[in-house]
């Protein structure tokens, strides 16, 4: 499955720039779909491309998206974005970008631009995590084990276009009540050659892959639970390096509230050496189902 053409969008003679929704999970249009393609659609304004993913680039790269989800989107039916330019200076530019179907619009960003300059820098190093090799043990490990409808949601994932390996599969898949901390390796299943503006797109793409499970893991809420309605609400990256999405990467998640049937996720993406490569943060819908679960309205202090 070739993700970069799965999420490439394309402007038509009419001028009007569209991609295709799907594959997703369920009914609804994945968000990090959403967000990669309106990545790729902001650029594409920005250098005068007519196809994402060409040899045109703009000199200044994607720094950061602020996006929201308006509704859900229909797999069914492709997705036009509409870009209208905000500011233009000689470092910076802003693009705002709205996704629409047949529905309305379904979904906004604001994509901000960065031309490359020279000044001081400092990271926080990754917090203590498991290294590849470890997650991978642990998680066969677990799949082993007779985990009933845990390990056949798992298997799923196997149908996706990222890899994911969690630090903690017990917590990240099952009923287990945890501390709001999560990570999980990552890479393209199918190694390609591609462009810098399609790698930022990819990352953004994987980003929202099990994020607001994080804020779930203080409640023992299992992932795909009828107990909770959860969905994205919005999502904010900042990019401070391109990635390299053929190798791993690692994504440290945690949780520093929830409440009022939402939660807050954050988190930041390392590469194998423990360079910073993206901040993530989002806030997601958790809504209890059925009778109010007064465990699950409480907030963590953990």
């Amino acid at each position: 499955m070739d993700l970069g053409e799965i999420l490439r969008v394309r402007r038509g003679d009419d001028g009007v720039i569209t991609g295709a929704s799907g594959p997703s999970i369920g009914p609804r249009v994945f968000g990090g779909h959403i967000v990669a393609q309106a990545m790729q659609a902001a650029a594409m304004a920005e250098s005068g491309a007519s196809e994402s993913g060409s040899s045109v680039s703009g000199r200044r790269a994607i720094h950061s998206v602020h996006a929201h989800f308006l509704r859900a989107g229909d797999v069914d039916e492709p997705i036009a974005y509409a870009v209208n330019d905000l500011s233009d200076g000689r470092s910076f530019a802003a693009r705002q970008v709205t996704a629409r179907q047949s529905s309305g619009a379904i979904f906004t960003a604001i994509v901000s631009f960065h031309a490359a300059e020279h000044g001081p820098m400092h990271a926080a190093p990754p917090r203590t995590h498991d290294a590849l090799e470890q997650a991978r043990r642990r998680l066969s490990a677990w799949i082993a084990g007779d985990r009933g409808d845990a390990a056949r949601w798992v298997s799923r994932l196997t149908e996706r276009p990222i890899e994911l390996v969690p630090l903690d599969p017990e917590a990240t898949f099952g009923a287990v009540q945890a501390s709001p901390r999560g990570g999980w390796w990552m890479r393209l299943r199918e190694r390609g050659e591609h462009s810098p503006v399609m790698q930022r797109a990819l990352l953004a793409y994987a980003s929202d892959l099990m994020f607001l499970r994080t804020a779930l893991l203080p409640h023992g809420v299992r992932p795909g639970s009828g107990a909770i309605q959860s969905a994205s609400l919005d999502h904010t990256i900042w990019f401070h390096d391109t990635p390299d999405m053929n190798d791993w990467l690692v994504f440290l998640t945690e949780s520093p509230w929830a409440g009022h049937a939402r939660g807050l996720n954050q988190g930041h993406i390392f590469d194998g050496s423990g360079r910073m490569i993206a901040t993530v943060m989002q806030e997601s819908l958790m809504r209890p189902r059925g009778p109010t679960d007064a465990r699950m309205e409480k907030e963590s202090t953990r």
